[in-house]
């Protein structure tokens, strides 16, 4: 958090400095990456090798979203990258791992403004990491029943979001490069852009990740290439002095509480969880013509005390896209409404804490049980907020309040039991935002 603190209080300096430039150039980018790095689980394969048993398959798939604003040379950014490893089987185990990272980028581009950009980068953040081995019988038809016998295998997390987003941690780096090619939108003052980056990401410390006496630091570690899109909006290209996109991060708390599961958790002996859980989220809103459009991506994350020798969690993950119009606008007042719809999931995990160290936990694995669903959801919003300009020439501080309705279309299925009423129901979100 110091480095990321630095950063800004050095972004805002600077910007001082550039206010007796002319001709800044600003552009601020909405965009989606794909793509697959290298890594390896030293120790474990080590573990394995001494077993006679053939090592795991290396390396990981990426997904995520990110937002970039260039001023002059300057560039900062921020992303949220989703890391799923390629499965491995042992008897009827799956052996899979995935980490979450969180970055914030600072950068210089090598080239002018123009169509084609080429930009030096480095990455400082938190992440999540979840190693598992579990048989592939999750989803279940009696939800009793697994809860009389939940342990499927084993789950070993570190710094686990699945208990809110407040528990990422763990330093982690990344440096590379990034290149795009913009091609114009008819009609449109954005640009469609195609996007590529490569480098390499790694924990800067050693054993910062060490889970059950095993390091997975390799984990966090490895050669990146990612391919995507983008959605960006020169400063050239505007005719509204109040366009742009902007990155937004909000705390709120949804209004439902899980009581039909709680009575399924109570029949079967464990503890109930909490009522109303909190969240904390990020959006990325462009705003152009009075229309808003954008993506955000919320973890509403629930968690307590099964019992005297379990942790249980219920998580949700929703993304969503959106778009709405800006009903009224008065000075730096803003007042709008938004329309989404998108993926969300649902997982329940009764987590054992009383799991051995390796290598007796992957000889005897059974001790905790997870269930998951997945779906479609959809939302209706109000959006308040106030802006707060630093300068003529930079960007603003954008104060919002969100107020919505979320609506699943889909059932959400924990066994036989419908999560869709947990996941229906009213939010209310504060957000603070960066706006150019």
């Amino acid at each position: 958090m110091r480095g990321i603190l630095f950063v800004l209080l050095l972004f805002l300096g600077l910007t001082g400095s550039l206010q007796a430039q002319e001709n800044l150039s600003e552009r601020s980018t909405l965009y989606f990456l794909l793509g697959s790095s290298g890594s390896n689980i030293r120790e474990f394969n080590d573990m394995l090798a001494e077993k006679g048993i053939s090592p795991l398959r290396g390396g990981y798939r990426t997904f995520g979203l990110g937002y970039q604003y260039r001023l002059t040379d300057f560039i900062l950014g921020f992303e949220l990258f989703q890391n799923n490893g390629t499965n491995s089987y042992f008897r009827d185990y799956t052996l899979d791992h995935r980490t979450t990272r969180f970055y914030l980028n600072i950068g210089y581009s090598l080239t002018e403004e123009g169509r084609f950009h080429l930009i030096h980068y480095m990455s400082l953040g938190a992440g999540y990491l979840n190693f598992q081995m579990l048989t592939d019988d999750r989803k279940v038809t009696d939800l009793g029943s697994f809860l009389d016998q939940p342990a499927q295998g084993f789950l070993i997390r570190q710094h686990d979001i699945q208990r809110g987003s407040s528990n990422l941690g763990g330093f982690l780096t990344e440096i590379g490069f990034q290149f795009g090619y913009d091609i114009p939108l008819p009609l449109f003052e954005e640009n469609l852009g195609i996007l590529g980056k490569f480098g390499y990401s790694f924990s800067p410390f050693e054993g910062a990740w060490k889970l059950n006496d095993i390091t997975f630091d390799n984990l966090q570690s490895g050669a990146f290439f990612r391919l995507g899109a983008a959605l960006s909006m020169p400063d050239q290209n505007l005719f509204f002095p109040d366009a742009g996109i902007g990155v937004h991060f909000f705390y709120g708390k949804t209004f439902r509480n899980p009581e039909r599961l709680n009575a399924y958790l109570q029949e079967n002996g464990w503890n109930p969880l909490g009522s109303t859980p909190s969240n904390l989220g990020m959006k990325i809103l462009g705003e152009n013509r009075r229309w808003i459009y954008g993506v955000d991506v919320v973890n509403v994350a629930n968690s307590g005390q099964a019992s005297e020798d379990y942790q249980q969690t219920l998580n949700s993950v929703r993304v969503y896209g959106n778009y709405g119009y800006q009903l009224y606008k008065r000075r730096n007042l803003e007042m709008g409404v938004i329309g989404g719809i998108g993926y969300g999931n649902i997982r329940y995990t009764l987590e054992s804490k009383n799991k051995p160290d390796f290598p007796l936990l992957f000889e005897e694995p059974d001790f905790d049980g997870y269930l998951r669903n997945s779906g479609i959801m959809s939302k209706s919003e109000l959006l308040i907020s106030y802006s707060m300009p630093l300068s003529k020439n930079t960007f603003r501080f954008v104060y919002s309040l969100h107020a919505g309705y979320e609506v699943p279309l889909s059932r959400y299925r924990l066994g036989e039991l419908s999560m869709a009423r947990y996941l229906s129901g009213p939010y209310f979100q504060i957000g603070l935002g960066l706006r150019p």
